[in-house]
């Protein structure tokens, strides 16, 4: 609009350039800029002459700014000057909902656990006063790094003039719609975006289960109960976004439990965050190795009190029973291999390796062999500003040393799994020296179930957001159990650092409220 006081290349209070006009209304526009003191991306709100509600927005932008929920969009930065107002916010890269509908409805679980992470966060805004009210699909974000992020906590309600006589139970039909959609890729209501609008029975959208199939009934039950806010059959109606996410945890299925062997636990951690962002420390860290490893020998205390030796195996069984046992395996070995000599004869050799005399590896061997990583290192490319941006540096060598009885490990964090709330990811990356593609990654993690991790492949090793979204997520799991766990590449993107990224962290085992993650071993195979 030609009424608009900015334009693109336009600087705002000497360090924050203008650069895309993303969307725009009757009297603001939102911008992407560059935020030039700190060189990072940033979203800009500015306003046309006269724009009546300029006192709201600011009021709600700085109430916002207030805001310590890593899941909520940070407002940086609030200029009240009439003549030039703006609002400056964090630039949250990632696909919306309606970007992760295009395809069609989420998994039901993966949707209830998008919505209840926002119901999370929204229920750390209604504490401190703080209402979204206007919860759209573009109002919520899935980034790069594999979190969730809200958008325009309270500052679209003030943009739009939206008010409501009940914030907590507008906000919870508000989520409840977002799962309503995520189930079903339609929009309760009136046509949202690209969503259409949902088929009705008797006047009401039809429940989400009558509009998909597959979703389970406690699922559906939920979002039912929270979109028209009914009474429950236990416990109280879910009218605030507190308690949505407490029945949606109650409903989601759980993850399988984890294999039954894993390394423990190593000892007391260096230090730590609560969920306050205070840095704590506790006793020197010393790993220990794991009791009984699979497919390693296991392990026991040493006559000497402090080390740890390779454990017999056997339980004394004599040695000419053992040596009975190896000549029949020798022998049986012989027979299978005069066997197989002779059926290659038969058939003229074994192909084109046989002819030329040099045998070759099949084309699916030779595109996953093992990748030695040059080096390893944290990579908490969100940490805060009272968090030293070190995940345990010094000991990140030892998840690639083939070593399993050492472990890289996180910091831990107190009170949450989503890292106290305070950010939404940290991880371990490792340079292999040159460009790689991934076909299998293969993880020892410690002994406790419960971590979401994604794999990553990039070129720019900056510990920064900005380096983390230039990388290629190729594999993710969730839920995962402890223990040796394999992830399958589904993307052939070629990268010389491979980042192994937490988005939420198991539990610490005997901690209580504490959360950290535990790498012994990490194999990587694919192509250089």
């Amino acid at each position: 609009m030609s009424t608009f006081i900015s334009e693109p290349g336009t600087r705002l209070g000497g360090r924050y350039r203008l650069e895309d006009r993303v969307s725009d209304a009757s009297g603001w526009a939102a911008w992407k800029a560059i935020d030039e003191t700190l060189a990072r991306p940033v979203a800009v709100l500015t306003f046309a002459p006269g724009f009546p509600r300029i006192s709201e927005v600011l009021t709600a932008a700085r109430a916002a700014s207030r805001l310590t929920d890593a899941r909520l969009a940070q407002v940086f930065d609030v200029e009240d000057d009439w003549d030039q107002a703006y609002v400056v916010m964090e630039w949250v890269a990632g696909d919306s909902l309606d970007d992760l509908l295009a395809d069609g409805p989420l998994d039901p679980a993966r949707g209830a656990e998008i919505v209840a992470e926002a119901a999370e966060a929204l229920a750390a805004a209604h504490t401190t006063g703080v209402a979204h009210l206007c919860l759209t699909p573009q109002s919520l974000r899935w980034t790069p790094g594999g979190g969730v992020k809200v958008l325009g906590t309270g500052i679209d309600a003030a943009l739009s003039d939206t008010t409501a006589d009940d914030p907590a139970a507008a906000d919870t039909r508000g989520l409840a719609m977002l799962l309503y959609a995520a189930l079903t890729r339609y929009w309760p209501g009136p046509g949202m975006g690209t969503l259409p609008a949902a088929p009705l029975a008797d006047g009401r959208p039809c429940s989400p289960r009558q509009v998909c199939a597959g979703v389970p009934a406690s699922i559906d039950e939920v979002t039912i109960q929270a979109l028209f806010q009914r009474d429950r059959r236990r416990g109280p109606p879910l009218t605030t976004p507190a308690l949505f996410a407490d029945a949606l945890a109650e409903v989601i299925p759980a993850p399988l439990a984890p294999p039954p062997a894993a390394p423990p636990p190593p000892g007391p951690r260096t230090g730590g965050f609560t969920r306050n962002g205070e840095y704590g420390t506790a006793a020197p860290y010393s790993p220990r190795p794991p009791s009984d490893y699979p497919d390693t020998p296991g392990w026991t205390p040493s006559n000497g009190g402090g080390g740890y030796r390779p454990a017999r195996r056997g339980g004394g069984r004599p040695m000419l029973s053992r040596l009975a046992i190896v000549l029949v395996v020798l022998l049986v070995l012989a027979a299978i291999g005069t066997g197989v000599y002779s059926l290659t004869r038969s058939h003229g050799g074994a192909g084109a390796a046989g002819r030329s005399g040099r045998g070759s590896a099949s084309p699916s061997v030779a595109a996953s062999t093992v990748l030695t990583p040059v080096s390893a290192g944290g990579f908490d490319a969100l940490g805060l500003a009272n968090d030293p941006g070190n995940e345990d540096n010094a000991g990140a060598p030892m998840a690639i040393d083939g070593d399993n009885t050492t472990a890289w490990h996180t910091q831990f964090y107190v009170g949450s799994p989503l890292f106290g709330g305070l950010k939404t990811g940290t991880g371990l990356i490792l340079d292999m020296g040159k460009p790689v593609s991934l076909s299998k990654v293969e993880i020892t993690f410690g002994p406790e179930a419960g971590a979401n991790v994604a794999i990553m492949v990039g070129n720019n090793k900056s510990v920064s957001s900005a380096g983390l979204a230039s990388f290629t997520k190729v594999a993710k799991r969730k839920h995962l159990g402890g223990g040796l766990q394999t992830f399958t590449a589904s993307s052939a993107a070629k990268g010389r650092y491979v980042l192994i990224w937490f988005t939420k962290l198991p539990p610490l085992q005997g901690s209580g409220n504490q959360f950290e993650a535990l790498i012994y071993n990490v194999v990587v195979r694919g192509s250089g």
